[in-house]
């Protein structure tokens, strides 16, 4: 009877104790059942990537004593991993020996995608394994095994901002580079240069290369330059090659190449000044002082308090060179009154001194001139400049203070009346010259024939004379 009862206690300690045996908790290690082990074998990547697939290798053993069939492995991912579009994350093997070893395990593989955004870290993902005893269809075999995969944050550097798109021909001007980590990893001993392949933009007070000890992910530095482009280089769009090397999570040193565009040409500058003035026409010398060449430019003198213009306000110059210059002739009557407070005179009209001598000042108000050109980039431009007119208040000119119907006109005049006084004088001396030959010719004439006269009555009396006595003789 006691041995009956010991036989029936031990079949009921093995009723419970072996159906725990088909079932093994989530840990760290290798999973082991009473028949089924479950092993991350290799990992592809060996640290995950951010915005980058990862295959895990599973290697499935049978280490029991029964035969296992209809053996399912899950893969559960979770983030920062997630399934590969067409890839199935339930993979089945139809049989498996018992007492299995490494050499003889089934391998499975399975890829994962990381999330582009992941943080650099350590994960947890669990792999389920399900199978069945063979000869026997009730008796289900479950194991789950959680592995870590690692992430590494992703090293990548980028240049987002070039502060300024163009620079001017021999002029130092600042150059920035603004840099940003946009990986999910810090860099480290950057190294930034740049340089113009056809050696036309160099820079000054340093060389073209930058260090930067650390950079973090999401972080920006800006890298300053002092730039100078060729003072005979022609105008265009120049390229800069840059060179970014950093080192990488383990210390390898990687090198990102990109490219940046620099025109190099812009606006240029202007000297106007007074040359001369003619009887209301007033003449201006425009010369390109800039180091860039002027296209199409167009020379104005627009309204304004002080001046009108008679005729054609604007006048096209054609190209200008750097260094050239041309002169532009504007009809500039002045509408400014001569300051009666100053010198007493009349508003609008000239003063002269009291010799009829032309009088020159200086207007108080300069002429405003307007300059419209293409730059090099093919864009217009105007550029105002004020000019000090000096001229005669006698005359119709730009410095002059008179009207056009005053002191205008009274030039004009005054010229006029000198040249018809001296037609004058030239035709009255011409008629005196002619009367006084005349009287000198008919006073030689009147003197001639008296003398004739005088010579035809003494051959007369000697004749007569001389017949009479010989007569006598006879």
């Amino acid at each position: 009877m006691k041995k009956c009862s010991l036989l029936i206690f031990l079949l009921l300690f093995s009723a419970f104790i072996y159906p725990g045996a088909g079932t093994a908790l989530a840990s760290n290690g290798d999973i082991k059942s009473a028949s089924l082990e479950v092993n991350l074998a290799k990992q592809n990547p060996d640290t995950a990537r951010p915005g980058e697939p990862v295959e895990l290798t599973i290697s499935v053993q049978n280490v029991g004593n029964t035969d296992l069939k209809d053996i399912a492995v899950t893969v559960n991912p979770e983030y920062p991993f997630s399934k590969v579009s067409g890839e199935d994350m339930t993979k089945k093997v139809s049989y498996l020996n018992a007492r299995q070893d490494d050499d003889d395990a089934a391998v499975l593989k399975f890829k994962l995608m990381t999330d582009a955004n992941a943080s650099e870290g350590t994960y947890d993902i669990d792999i389920t394994t399900t199978a069945k005893e063979s000869g026997s269809s009730l008796n289900t075999i479950t194991t789950t095994k959680t592995v870590q995969l690692e992430v590494r944050g992703k090293e990548y550097a980028q240049i987002v901002t070039i502060n300024k798109a163009s620079i001017d021909l021999a002029q130092e001007e600042p150059l920035e580079f603004i840099i940003t980590n946009t990986g999910n990893s810090p860099l480290k001993n950057m190294v930034v240069s740049w340089k113009d392949p056809k050696g036309v933009i160099l820079p000054v007070y340093s060389d073209n290369t930058k260090y930067i000890k650390y950079l973090a992910a999401g972080d920006s530095v800006t890298i300053s330059y002092s730039v100078m482009a060729d003072v005979n280089a022609d105008p265009g769009l120049y390229t800069l090659d840059v060179d970014l090397k950093f080192e990488d999570y383990e210390s390898n040193e990687k090198s990102i190449a990109t490219t940046a565009g620099l025109f190099v040409g812009g606006k240029t500058d202007f000297d106007v000044s007074f040359s001369e003035s003619d009887q209301g026409e007033v003449s201006l010398s425009v010369a390109n002082v800039g180091n860039n060449m002027a296209y199409s430019v167009k020379v104005s003198v627009p309204d304004q308090d002080g001046y009108r213009v008679s005729g054609s306000s604007s006048t096209i110059v054609g190209n200008l060179e750097k260094g050239d210059y041309t002169i532009a002739s504007f009809n500039v009557v002045s509408t400014q009154s001569p300051g009666s407070a100053e010198s007493g005179g009349t508003p609008g009209v000239a003063r002269a001194s009291e010799k009829d001598e032309n009088v020159t000042s200086t207007v108080s108000n300069p002429l405003k001139v307007q300059i419209e050109y293409t730059d090099a980039r093919g864009e217009r431009v105007t550029v105002d400049k004020e000019v000090e007119l000096e001229t005669n208040t006698g005359n119709v000119t730009a410095q002059g203070r008179g009207r056009i119907g005053a002191a205008g006109n009274s030039g004009v005049f005054s010229s006029y009346l000198i040249y018809i006084v001296l037609i004058a004088v030239a035709i009255a001396g011409l008629f005196v010259y002619r009367r006084k030959k005349q009287a000198e010719s008919e006073k030689k004439s009147g003197n001639k024939k008296s003398e004739d006269q005088k010579h035809g009555s003494g051959t007369g009396s000697g004749t007569g004379s001389g017949t009479g006595s010989g007569t006598i003789r006879d």
